[in-house]
């Protein structure tokens, strides 16, 4: 089966509630800091209610996707896209507010629709045959390659040429939209509960932990092209003006990467050796892009670490439905997009430590370092319940 077979009018609507409900994640950080960036000490403020809009998604993720009922995910999903319009519109609409009310509100902005990404994946893949759902996933993750290369610049342009509060008022109208949308979308989908055998939904998840290590470790390697980049072109006295064709590249590649991983119907190895190479591939370019002296090999670093970096998001997807229930898959969707976010906080935050007292090049060195301990814990991780007797998580092939 192909990419046509997906050209259906189900997968078309799906395609325009994703965006709805995604673009507005994907404007939130940036739309932040345009918004409070001339008051005073705006940077650090906007730093801070970003930082609060994904502390709101993490914990959001974590409470609210675990209580996703298949049968009525719907439902769940759009009271949740519909507090998050609310939020946004409450930001926009109260751009001089109190600092602690607008990080509020930005929390409750992260929080409330945190299990629409797991939510919506599993709306996209639970009805189609098994041989569709690879193909599935990796549109979707050229969908998401898609809106993060979008954001920055659409939040930018309204930003400063209309008004710093438009890119959150666009954001509510998104995902207002999306509310609506989703009833195009069915109810739910069917999954079994005995399917766990008993144990708990707490105890099932847990169970494909290394799998959300990896995805840790492929957001952090993320976090360190967005976050020292810029620094890292200054130390090589390139221009800076680079970062955004930089980044943008990096990101059409990773569309590109996720589009060409679908093309196949099965890749040599188990998915979970697949994850694994693809990463330390990504890891070595990351690490190659941090000695480069010039432009071009920065640039060439940048741009197959963004092809691989899409197969690594589509086999730790594939290995969490490998290792889990049906019945677990939307839940450990939302968990995985938790941990991401705390791998993205962990090597931001490492980034920022190191980089105080390091050039910009020591700094991308260190946050490899961080990103293969994490690499090696999970394959530890398998390794450990190999051992015990369970299958490692994602060890079947495709």
């Amino acid at each position: 089966m192909g990419y046509r077979e997906l050209a259906t009018r189900p997968v078309l609507f799906w395609v325009l509630v994703a965006v709805g409900a995604r673009l507005p994640v994907a404007m939130a950080p940036l739309a932040f800091v345009f918004l409070v960036r001339e008051r005073p000490d705006g940077s650090a403020l906007g730093a801070g209610i970003a930082a609060a809009y994904v502390i709101g998604e993490v914990v959001g993720a974590v409470a609210l996707g675990p209580r996703l009922r298949p049968a009525r995910a719907r439902g769940q999903l759009a009271a949740g896209l519909a507090g998050g319009a609310c939020a946004f519109a409450g930001i926009g609409l109260l751009p001089d507010a109190h600092p602690v009310l607008l990080g509020a509100l930005a929390a409750l902005s992260g929080a409330v629709p945190a299990a629409a990404p797991g939510g919506l994946r599993a709306l996209l893949t639970a009805p189609l045959p098994e041989e569709l759902v690879v193909k599935a996933l990796s549109v979707e993750s050229v969908l998401t390659y898609a809106v993060w290369a979008a954001a920055p610049a659409l939040v930018g342009g309204l930003a400063l040429g209309v008004g710093p509060a438009l890119p959150l008022l666009l954001a509510a109208l998104l995902m207002a939209a999306a509310t609506v949308g989703l009833w195009a979308l069915p109810a739910g989908w069917q999954a079994e509960p005995d399917d766990r055998r008993g144990a708990s939904m707490a105890r099932t998840l847990v169970r494909a932990w290394p799998v959300y290590l990896t995805g840790a470790a492929a957001m952090s390697l993320l976090a360190l092209a967005e976050l020292v980049l810029p620094a890292l072109l200054e130390q090589r006295a390139i221009g800076v003006g680079w970062t955004g064709p930089l980044l943008a590249g990096y990101s059409v590649a990773a569309a590109a990467g996720a589009a060409l991983y679908g093309l196949r119907d099965s890749w040599p190895g188990s998915l979970r050796t697949q994850s694994l190479v693809l990463l330390l591939a990504v890891t070595g370019c990351v690490a190659f892009a941090a000695t480069a002296r010039s432009l071009p090999w920065i640039a060439g670093a940048l741009l197959v670490a963004g092809l691989l970096q899409a197969g690594v998001l589509v086999t730790r997807v594939l290995s969490l439905r490998a290792a889990l229930p049906p019945s677990a898959h939307a839940a450990a969707y939302s968990v995985m997009y938790a941990v991401v976010g705390v791998g993205y906080g962990g090597s931001a935050a490492l980034a920022g430590a190191v980089q105080s007292a390091a050039t910009p090049s020591v700094t991308v060195l260190a946050g490899v370092g961080f990103t293969l301990l994490l690499v090696a814990a999970s394959a530890l991780g398998d390794l450990r319940l190999a051992r015990a007797g369970q299958a490692p998580p994602g060890s079947g092939s495709r």
